[in-house]
Order: C-alpha cells, then sequence, then structure tokens
C-alpha cells in the first residue's frame, strides 16, 4: 500500500472537447493525438465513474475534477492483502492517477487510470503480503507476520479494486471531498467522498497503482520472488 496527499471505466466519462475550433486541434497520424487530447482534456470534465467501496452496499460516483497522487505511476498494478487492517482518521473519494509520457503501459486511456483514494492517518496491518506481477515472475514482500505488525501514518492507496469485511465508527457518507479533515488529506471540491473516525477491515485485499506513507514500518521483512503473487 502507499499515499497521495491528496476501474478504468473507458466511455463512462463524458467528453470535453474545449471552446477551440477545429482548425486549431492539432492533426496527427492515426488520431493519436486527438484521442490524447480529448483524455486529457477528460481531467477538467464532469465525471460520474461508479466505484466500489470497502463498506457493502456503498458507493462513490466521482464528481468533478480528479487529484492523483503527486508522482507519475508506473502503470503497473500490485496485489495488497492483510488479515486485518485497524486505523484511525479514515477518509475516502474518487482521483485520477497519471503514468509518466510514452509509458509503454497507457494502452488506450491515454495514461490516466480511475481509482479510489483511501487515506488513514493512522494504520496497523496483521500478515501484510503485497505482490507485483513481472511477467511470469512475482516480486513478493511480506511482514508483520510476528507479534508485532506493520504501521504506518499519512498512508493514502489509489485502488481499483478493494474488498473485506469493513466497520466503521462515526461515519460521514456523501461529503464535499474538500471539506474532508480526519486523515490530513483533502480530494477536489465537487468529489462525493466519505470519511469516518475509525475503520477496521478484516480480510482486506485491494488492487492499487499507488501508495505513499509518511511512515511505514515493516517487521519482519521478507523479500522475494515468487511463481504466486498474493
Amino acid at each position: 500500500m502507499a499515499s497521495s496527499p491528496d476501474v478504468s471505466s473507458e466511455g463512462n466519462i463524458p467528453e470535453n472537447p474545449g471552446s477551440g475550433s477545429p482548425s486549431e486541434a492539432p492533426k496527427t497520424e492515426g488520431g493519436v493525438g486527438e484521442r490524447r487530447g480529448r483524455v486529457r482534456a477528460r481531467r477538467a470534465a464532469v465525471m460520474a465513474v461508479p466505484a466500489t467501496l470497502i463498506a457493502a452496499g456503498l458507493a462513490v460516483l466521482t464528481a468533478q475534477g480528479a487529484l492523483g497522487v503527486q508522482f507519475a505511476i508506473s502503470g503497473m498494478p500490485f496485489t495488497v492483502t492483510a488479515t486485518e487492517l485497524n486505523g484511525t482518521g479514515f477518509e475516502q473519494f474518487g482521483a485520477l492517477d497519471n503514468m509518466a509520457d510514452g509509458s509503454p503501459n497507457a494502452g488506450e486511456t491515454g495514461g490516466q487510470v480511475l481509482v479510489v483514494t483511501s487515506a488513514i492517518r493512522n494504520a496497523t496491518l496483521t500478515k501484510l503480503c503485497q505482490s507485483v506481477d513481472l511477467g511470469g515472475t512475482n516480486l513478493l514482500i511480506r511482514a508483520g507476520g510476528g507479534k508485532e505488525k506493520v504501521s504506518a501514518t499519512d498512508l493514502t492507496t489509489d485502488s481499483t479494486e478493494l474488498s473485506g469485511d469493513a466497520s466503521f465508527n462515526h461515519i460521514e457518507i456523501g461529503n464535499d471531498a474538500s471539506t474532508l479533515d480526519k486523515a490530513r488529506v483533502k480530494g477536489p471540491i465537487g468529489v462525493f467522498s466519505q470519511q469516518a473516525d475509525t475503520v477496521r477491515i478484516a480480510n482486506l485485499r485491494q488492487v492499487n497503482y499507488a501508495t505513499t506513507a509518511g511512515v511505514f514500518k515493516l517487521p519482519g521483512l521478507k523479500l522475494g520472488f515468487s511463481s504466486s503473487g498474493c
């Protein structure tokens, strides 16, 4: 997992080609530049992107604007699992991550990935496993399997999939993301969000594109390669 201070859902985002005349639009072979121009224009467009939340029956709609991580993502998703996550100061809202220009993982999205950002001010995780498929082999990280748990402050994850058995204390659903105050992270104005004083997730499983943290402690860290992931 990693944080952002602040699934791929092609066709769900209304296009906004802007106010320029057709003669002003750059022309490139095969329409690639034109397509990427439309993708960039979508960043300022009103979006309606359904995303599965960790609580059964809850849904987030990314309304307007999007806030991604502060670095260019590789575009390679990684899986994170834990038998239990406990956190204080929880926030969640829609976001948009961007790959580096020219990334071979850009595909047809122009290098953009729609994600759900989850921010936790203080978190502990039991039996953390993280894996990334490198094509034929997996880079595998395990930690927190002994008496001491993995701990993190200002933890943020950008996910396209998230599941588990979740419970919240003093949850607020439907906040404007720009007004969040539980995890020291604010999203873009106009974006649907939720926050809670505490969160507990058993049997956590995430597919992430980015993770950041102020402090990330991994007791009993083991890193290696494996034929299977988490």
